[in-house]
């Protein structure tokens, strides 16, 4: 009887004791909980409020775009780009310009040097001299024939004779003029081994391919020249985002690589064939493109707006991002001189021009305040 009293108080011991330890356990948790919930608040005098220019708004409604993202260039039109070669063959005699050198049409880029040249201007020669006798010998047999004196044969051939020499003295006198090389100096005997080669178009030099004593020949890129007067936009746009675009759509670019501005333009040619990559070529032109420094070739990144819409969005600032995860501060309280805000995970779904749209897993009521200037100040701390 003794042994089973003695295990009865054991036992009645142990249950107070853990009655006990939950009961305190409880307490503990909940004094965890309010200090969490106590600690989830964020508390500012308006003094504090006012010195830091911290501002408080609610949603507001603001026009969104649809976009089409796409890639490109700075480029110019066909006629602002031109390829300086030689119609001859020859060794380069002087180059005397560098990459970036401004030039005008018309000016002397190089000059090249052949003794074809001289050949050339002799045969000229030759061939006009000849003239003065075959249109003799052609007048001749043609009134001989007229007068029926003559054979058609002897007429025929005068007649051959004289329009061949015609022609070689033309084709000659025109190989001359390609060369910039005077066919009446030639005419006159005065030869010259060297040509000179103008510039078609008025622009930069881009690239230079030769040397003094280079031989080029007519395949050979001597200079290169741009013109950038105008240039443009070429975007290549994926074939699935393709039937959204349209002549007249504005459009959003930055030079990455270069600036964090953005640029305005507007579509003004949509391509009709596909490239190899799926992508069809756009071409945009450039708002005030004279105020911009743009290089043909630079890098762009852009959005075609195809279209805009209307939701509720509040200002990007007012959002604060902590590694991977963005909150905004609600407005829970404003008394006693005192602001309490209570921070709210969010997911920011657009932004554009100043403001977001944003979503929350307990949601927005349509009266929410947020604390739109200055959480950063209190949430990145």
């Amino acid at each position: 009887m003794k042994k089973i009293t003695i295990k009865i108080l054991i036992i009645a011991t142990l249950v107070i004791g853990f009655s006990c330890g939950d009961k305190e356990k409880e307490a503990s948790e909940s004094t965890s909980k309010n200090s969490e919930s106590s600690s989830s608040e964020i508390q500012i005098s308006k003094a504090q409020f006012e010195e830091n220019q911290m501002t408080i708004g609610s949603f507001e409604e603001k026009n969104f775009p649809n976009v089409v993202v796409a890639t490109g260039m700075i480029d110019v039109p066909p006629e602002n780009k031109a390829i300086v070669s030689a119609t001859m063959g020859g060794y380069i005699k002087t180059t005397p310009l560098l990459i970036g050198n401004k030039v005008t049409k018309g000016q002397l880029l190089v000059t090249i040097e052949n003794p074809d040249f001289v050949s050339l201007q002799q045969e000229y020669l030759e061939t006009k001299e000849q003239m003065a006798y075959l249109k003799a010998e052609y007048d001749r047999q043609k009134t001989l024939y007229d007068e029926q004196v003559s054979s058609q044969k002897n007429y025929l051939k005068a007649e051959s004779d004289y329009k061949s020499a015609t022609a070689k003295l033309n084709g000659i006198k025109k190989q001359l003029e390609m060369l910039h090389i005077s066919p009446t100096n030639a005419a006159n005997g005065n030869f010259t081994s060297i040509a000179s080669i103008y510039a078609p178009i008025s622009g930069s030099i881009t690239k230079v391919n030769v040397y003094k004593g280079t031989y080029v020949s007519p395949a050979t890129s001597i200079l290169e020249i741009v013109n950038n007067d105008h240039i443009h936009i070429e975007l290549s746009v994926f074939e699935k985002d393709i039937l959204q675009i349209k002549k007249g759509q504005k459009v959003n670019f930055k030079i990455p690589e270069a600036s964090k501005e953005i640029f305005q333009g507007e579509i003004h040619l949509v391509g009709t064939a596909i490239e190899d990559n799926r992508t069809i070529k756009v071409h945009a032109h450039i708002e005030d493109e004279s105020k911009h420094n743009f290089l043909t070739g630079m890098f762009v990144e852009a959005e075609i707006i195809t279209d805009s819409f209307t939701s509720k969005a509040i200002p990007s600032e007012a959002i604060v991002t902590l590694g991977e995860t963005s909150y905004v501060l609600v407005l829970k309280n404003s008394a006693n001189n005192l602001y309490s805000f209570v921070e709210k995970e969010v997911t920011v779904k657009l932004s554009y021009n100043g403001y977001s749209i944003i979503t929350s897993a307990s949601g927005f009521s349509d009266k929410e305040q947020i604390l739109t200037k200055g959480s950063f100040g209190l949430l990145g701390e």
